[in-house]
């Protein structure tokens, strides 16, 4: 599956959990979905905080999400 057909949806991110794990609540569904870290944001050491919101690459199988984008 490309990236195209894969969707994004902004959150909040409300919890941040160890080894570069965050709990966000999505903006369209109000669900909290566990998120990781993309690469390129650990590479470029962008920090993410409580209460930012973010871009969020969702599993098209269910699983975690990726956090792609602060906003």
């Amino acid at each position: 599956m490309s990236d195209k057909t894969t969707p994004t949806v902004r959150g909040i991110v409300i919890e941040a959990l160890p080894s570069t794990l965050f709990r966000v609540e999505l903006d369209a569904s109000k669900d909290v979905q566990l998120a990781y870290l993309a690469g390129k944001m650990r590479m470029h050491r962008i920090k993410i905080l409580v209460g930012d919101k973010v871009e969020v690459l969702l599993d098209p199988y269910g699983g975690k999400g990726r956090i792609v984008k602060r906003l």
